[in-house]
């Protein structure tokens, strides 16, 4: 079983608020499928680093690959999703362990 990855990297952010508002409502809404993530750094399982003077980007560690993408597909982080909007610019990758 390969573990999953979530590999957001901020490219430009227009408002904190709405990334922050987004990451504790993707964190605590998925439900089941996010109290199986793995590699917690902080309350929200989060590990943020910062790469350059603006962007950011954001690892979440799950303990396999497919509940990585349930997690994703999930209605509960569709609904976060959807509070984001325009507010930011990033690119969204999911990743599989080997």
């Amino acid at each position: 079983m390969n573990k999953g990855y979530w590999v957001v990297a901020y490219r430009k952010v227009h408002d904190q608020a709405t990334v922050k508002n987004y990451a504790a409502a993707a964190c605590t809404g998925a439900g089941e499928v996010w109290g199986t993530h793995v590699g917690v750094a902080d309350e929200r399982g989060l590990r943020l680093w910062r790469l350059g003077s603006k962007q950011m980007t954001v690892v979440v560690e799950f303990d396999r690959y497919e509940i990585a993408l349930a997690a994703y597909e999930s209605d509960d982080h569709k609904k976060a999703l959807a509070a984001l909007g325009p507010s930011v610019e990033r690119d969204f990758r999911i990743a599989e362990g080997v």
